[in-house]
């Protein structure tokens, strides 16, 4: 059986594909990555049920720049294809989110293999996000994507464009149509395309992205439309119902085995109870007021069959909803080795599972090198910055689960900080750190909580001796706890249990009057991070990081 999430904790917007070869076929998932750096997470399987992370295809600079870029900005909704002998990855990059307006340009990269190398970027347009490319049976490409409208008075949610793209000119040509406005569920984005028995299938999302997003489907026989909407849409969504634990069900692609079979890839969330602070920020009105999904957005695989009458529908016993457990294609199984969960920095390269925010891996501000057996952080700006942070942190991707690190750091002041942080965005974060005491000069762990742009400290600071110290966050379900040691002594708390929600999607995204004035699409990470608020750049080495499963 497929268990779900296939992808756990921050992995929306799946693009899924499947690669024929003569041993077997691969597939390949593609998700979103927003303001983290390198953009473009992608996962590989070769049975649909057991996934690893496989590697990134936006690793330069002259693919993105995301410097400056507001929280969950940057990479929207990828969409990975293979055809020709080539893969073929159009993504958004996002550079301003709030208010009437979407500063959005799409690109297309295109790699002889997954692991590249990809091409520089060929500019596409601007005209909306969530950009799609198909390859239609006669060799032509058609590119979709939603059209955003800033129009007082419009809803911003214009319809899905279509336009051909030229392959040899490297550039769209020819007319622009929208194809398709939608159905009563609103917001409709996300397209994809695909071909079977001679009708064109058009799936959208629709419903906004949290608890009531839904798949929709609608078909044609030309490719430019007119297109009819699947009768009892949508084909997927878990709003108003009572699943068995995933929501906010929605944004989907689909593939087929070389069996015939049929699954979509869609995101999802976990949510948990919210009754703490700002438990009803989200308007009561929308239904999910109380709930929150701290791994964020994730990714699920739902089985499809085909009816008679050439419309699909999701199969496990649940009709429109998805289900944890699916049965899965008649493929060889194929494990993956379990992966250490403890990183001794013994190797020159970074884990994949490591990411920075908005600027790549870069000597000027951390190395592996010139400390051998340890990750070494510069100090720059605060954890609230958009430009130049020094963080390196993972997803976190289970409900239950432990990190631990040990630092060796001697701040000379209290402008200077390195730590252990549970980081959302810049305005939602929980920093346990070795700093200098403002008022005695003693070098100290404090925890600081920046909570909806609120800094305070949680516990009183601890001094500390001389050495190395040991930092470590627990997460349980709705709660988490830091805690710190030194030479091998019992772990001590600091401060008290936080809330799970202060980490989601939920608690960052506020709506005024039915409309959101800041958003939140990722998901908490777990990381190590150095600040020097002096510009001396004060570096900090980290001998470890463990990431460990309790459930």
């Amino acid at each position: 059986m497929i268990a779900n999430p296939i992808l756990p904790g921050f992995h929306p917007d799946p693009s899924i594909c499947r690669v024929p070869g003569a041993d077997g076929d691969d597939y390949y998932i593609a998700t979103s990555t927003f303001e983290w750096w390198p953009g473009v997470r992608i996962h590989h399987s070769r049975d649909l049920m057991n996934w690893r992370h496989h590697s990134y295809a936006v690793t330069r600079t002259s693919l993105l720049d995301l410097t400056g870029h507001p929280d969950s900005a940057g990479v929207w909704a990828p969409c990975l294809s293979y055809a020709a002998g080539r893969f073929w990855l159009i993504y958004s990059d996002v550079r301003s989110i709030l208010g009437a307006f979407k500063d959005v340009h799409n690109y297309l990269v295109t790699a002889p293999s997954i692991d590249g190398p990809w091409s520089e970027p060929i500019y596409l347009n601007s005209s909306g996000f969530d950009p799609s490319l198909f390859h239609d049976d006669d060799g032509r490409h058609w590119l979709v994507n939603q059209q955003w409208t800033h129009a007082p008075g419009k809803h911003h949610f214009n319809g899905i464009l279509l336009q051909q793209y030229d392959a040899e000119a490297r550039r769209l040509t020819g007319p622009v149509k929208n194809i398709y406005a939608g159905t009563p569920l609103g917001v409709v984005e996300g397209p994809h395309l695909y071909r079977r028995n001679g009708w064109y299938y058009l799936l959208t999302a629709e419903g906004g992205t949290f608890y009531e997003h839904a798949v929709t489907l609608a078909r044609s026989r030309a490719i430019d439309g007119p297109y009819e909407t699947l009768p009892g849409n949508p084909l997927l969504t878990s709003w108003g119902k009572r699943t068995d634990g995933l929501q906010r069900a929605g944004h989907a692609s689909l593939v087929e085995t070389a069996g015939g079979e049929w699954f979509m890839a869609h995101l999802c969330g976990r949510p948990l109870e919210w009754t703490g602070p700002n438990a009803a920020a989200n308007d009561p009105a929308a239904g999910y007021a109380g709930l929150h999904c701290p791994l964020g957005r994730e990714t699920a695989l739902q089985r499809l069959r085909w009816r008679e009458d050439d419309w699909p529908e999701v199969v496990g016993g649940h009709g429109q909803q998805p289900s944890l457990q699916v049965e899965a294609p008649r493929l060889p199984p194929h494990p993956f080795p379990a992966e250490p969960a403890r990183d001794d920095f013994d190797a020159n390269t970074f884990s994949g599972h490591l990411n920075a925010l908005r600027r790549p891996f870069d000597e000027s501000w951390v190395s592996l090198t010139e400390r051998p057996g340890h990750l070494r952080l510069k100090g720059r700006e605060s954890l609230m910055s958009c430009f130049d942070q020094s963080l390196v942190a993972r997803r976190q991707q289970h409900f239950r689960c432990r990190a631990e690190t040990r630092v060796d750091f001697e701040p000379e002041h209290y402008q200077q900080m390195a730590g252990l942080v549970a980081y959302y965005n810049t305005r939602n974060h929980a920093y346990l750190h070795v700093t200098r005491d403002p008022d005695s000069g003693e070098r100290v762990v404090a925890l600081h909580v920046n909570r909806d742009g609120a800094y305070s400290a949680s516990g009183a600071a601890v001094a500390l001796a001389a050495g190395p110290v040991d930092l470590a966050v627990e997460f349980s379900h709705d709660s988490y706890r830091f805690f710190h040691r030194q030479d091998g002594q019992a772990w001590q708390p600091l401060g008290e249990p936080l809330d799970t929600a202060m980490l989601s999607d939920e608690f960052a995204t506020r709506f005024i009057n039915g409309f959101a004035n800041s958003f939140g699409f990722t998901g908490n990470f777990i990381g190590l991070a150095c600040q020097d608020l002096a510009g001396t750049r004060r570096h900090a080495d980290f001998d470890h990081f463990t990431y460990e499963t309790l459930e």
